[in-house]
């Protein structure tokens, strides 16, 4: 019985320890309980040993791979050898030699020891087993059904006719060999046969009427009512969607309008968030400023604060990081800064100095006057010791244009200085030179403006400023929100995480 299967080509695997090992069955010892393989693979790398041999307690699985049939020379599969590394495979052998034989389908294994058959070759390969190697059928059967299952192959059951095909015989295919050749890998991939494809199209019309998704969807809603879980909504229900900078969280509704003034205010403006931001009188204003100066807002901190705040919006005008950067210092930027002698002159003189000490090549121009306000001589010795140019004439200005015009020769009362030389001089000077300009405080008359300002910056509360003032923002200066309540204001800061915020007419 043993020695039927010399020949054969076997699958031996040993576990995890010594891996699996294939090749053909040179000899079988029913004594010492061993089996030898020749011209052996192991996990589909050919040994460097001509035979090896195994014992019966080293197997856990052995499967059969081909059975040589009645006058096999033992070269066949040759061909296959060399295509896929693992021996003896696809081979057909010959009838027997009394005409009769069974026709078996015949599996394929790859060289790995991975149960992945070749597609191209499990379908159509046949051998003839003949009756003398029927030594046992049902043994014969039982390995074959063991070896369908392992490789995972389909068996077909075909109908038979008793008059053209023997009982026994199973109708061979094609085979997948070509002129003697394997197939390419585009026919392994592509190569289904065309009585397979099924001859009507599907019906996708048709199938999804089937599905009655308002259904679905209503008896989920109605199971999780039921249970008491959340409910996923409806299909015609969207999900709120919310930005970055959006609070997900509920919370009281926004109130828009949380500054109130104790009259009717000429003119509102409202901030990027909608704030509403309304105007005051020039009266109002002063009283304000003169109510924080008595609780310890002193004229020489509003003059810092507004220094800082206009340094820092001017600085933003100027190209901000983009242009104040060390690799620019080939492009410093200049500004031409016009005082007048008075309180609002005093703030862009504070606003020089800042500019200065940010690397930016600022011109003051101040007339002379015999006698100057404290607060001017105060800030005036301060910009000294800066790289600052202090000018008093009109020549002394640039002829060429300059980055930015800060103006600050305007203020509320002095009127008289609009009508002075060197004032009409520096509006002139100015109006041609065609610089951007931004005001610092500006009056509220727009016929007192001589020179027309692209921004303008506010304190605190705005004024009722006309189209002449450009564009307006408003910077905090610091007065408390109490101060504010002294002076009939209901206030809220509408500045957020900003000092300098832009307003937007209503």
């Amino acid at each position: 019985m043993a020695t039927d299967w010399l020949g054969s080509i076997v699958s031996i695997n040993c576990g995890e320890s010594l891996g699996v090992y294939q090749g053909r069955v040179s000899a079988v010892d029913q004594v010492s309980q061993t089996i030898s393989l020749t011209r052996p693979f192991h996990n589909g790398v050919k040994c460097l040993v001509p035979e090896v041999t195994f014992r019966a307690g080293d197997i856990t699985e052995l499967k059969i791979l081909e059975i040589p049939g009645p006058g096999d020379s033992r070269q066949c599969g040759d061909l296959q050898q060399t295509e896929m590394g693992i021996p003896g495979v696809g081979c057909q052998v010959g009838p027997s030699q009394n005409g009769t034989g069974k026709v078996l389908k015949k599996p394929i294994s790859s060289s790995a020891p991975q149960n992945i058959p070749r597609r191209t070759d499990m379908k159509n390969q046949d051998i003839i087993v003949s009756p003398q190697q029927q030594c046992s059928k049902s043994y014969m059967d039982r390995h074959v059904e063991t070896l369908t299952q392992s490789k995972g192959f389909r068996r077909r059951h075909n109908s038979w006719s008793s008059s053209s095909r023997h009982p026994n015989q199973v109708t061979p295919k094609k085979s997948s060999l070509k002129n003697g050749q394997m197939k390419s890998k585009d026919d392994e991939c592509f190569g289904d046969d065309i009585d397979e494809i099924p001859d009507t199209d599907f019906d996708f019309e048709g199938n999804l009427a089937l599905f009655d998704k308002a259904a679905v969807f209503e008896e989920i809603e109605t199971y999780e009512r039921r249970s008491g879980t959340r409910s996923r909504g409806t299909p015609n229900e969207k999900p709120a969607r919310y930005r970055h900078d959006e609070n997900i969280l509920e919370s009281e509704p926004i109130v828009y309008r949380r500054i109130v003034v104790p009259q009717n205010a000429n003119k509102e403006f409202c901030t990027d968030s909608g704030l509403v931001v309304p105007s005051v009188s020039y009266e109002l204003h002063k009283k304000l400023l003169s109510v924080a100066e008595k609780h310890g807002l002193t004229l020489e901190r509003r003059l810092e604060m507004t220094g800082v705040c206009a340094s820092q919006m001017a600085l933003s005008l100027l190209g901000g990081p983009n242009r104040l950067n060390p690799k620019n210092v080939h492009q410093r930027p200049t500004v031409a800064l016009l005082c007048g002698p008075h309180v609002k002159g005093a703030q862009g003189i504070s606003c020089g100095r800042h500019l200065s000490n940010h690397d930016v090549h600022v011109i003051l121009f101040l007339p002379n006057f015999v006698k100057m306000l404290e607060s001017i001589t105060n800030e005036l010795n301060l910009f000294s010791k800066t790289q600052g140019q202090q000018v008093s004439s009109v020549r002394d200005l640039p002829d060429t244009p300059v980055d930015l015009v800060i103006n600050c020769l305007d203020c509320h009362e002095n009127a008289f200085l609009r009508d002075q030389p060197w004032y009409k001089a520096v509006v002139d000077w100015a109006n041609q030179n065609r610089a951007p300009v931004l005001s610092i405080d500006p009056p509220i008359n727009e016929m007192e403006q001589g020179i027309d300002a692209k921004w303008s910056l506010a304190l605190g509360l705005p004024l009722p400023l006309g189209e002449r003032a450009g564009r307006v923002y408003l910077c905090d200066i610091g007065i408390p929100q109490k101060v504010f309540q002294e002076v009939g204001i209901n206030y809220h800061s509408p500045f957020g995480c900003k000092f300098v915020i832009p307003l937007h007419s209503t």
